[in-house]
């Protein structure tokens, strides 16, 4: 059943989460937030899209599986994880940029880890509801 008033609300909707999942993530490094429940919005992002319109059309708007993610996410966060030990630091240990930038401010590791998480929890949620809503007769 397709639903006029959903696909309008989640034209307008989609941008609007999205954007607000990046604010978690980047407002995440001081506050709570981050990665984890940034990538959950995102994803709620594109669930609504998935109900408005279909997971096929859905999976257009991605452009690539959301599986495809999870290796990307993991990747970086292991690196951002392991990069300290390169400095002779522990593991884990924060490494900032010298000169803030614009807007944004003060750029460190914790964010690529974040945006690592992000990834993965995006990937993972959107395959396992795409994959439970592709298997539904």
């Amino acid at each position: 059943m397709r639903s006029t008033i959903l696909q309008t609300a989640s034209n307008y909707l989609l941008p609007i989460l999205f954007l607000f999942s990046v604010f978690l993530l980047l407002r995440g490094h001081y506050y709570p937030g981050g990665g984890f429940v940034g990538g959950l919005v995102a994803s709620i992002a594109f669930v609504l899209h998935s109900f408005a319109y279909g997971t096929d059309n859905t999976l257009k708007i991605l452009r690539y599986k959301p599986l495809t993610l999870i290796p990307i996410g993991l990747g970086l966060a292991t690196l951002t994880m392991f990069l300290p030990v390169l400095f002779g630091y522990p593991v884990m240990t924060g490494l900032w940029f010298d000169e803030p930038i614009p807007v944004i401010g003060m750029i460190g590791s914790a964010l690529f880890f974040d945006i690592g998480v992000y990834l993965v929890v995006i990937g993972v949620v959107l395959t396992i509801l795409f994959t439970i809503s592709s298997n539904t007769p």
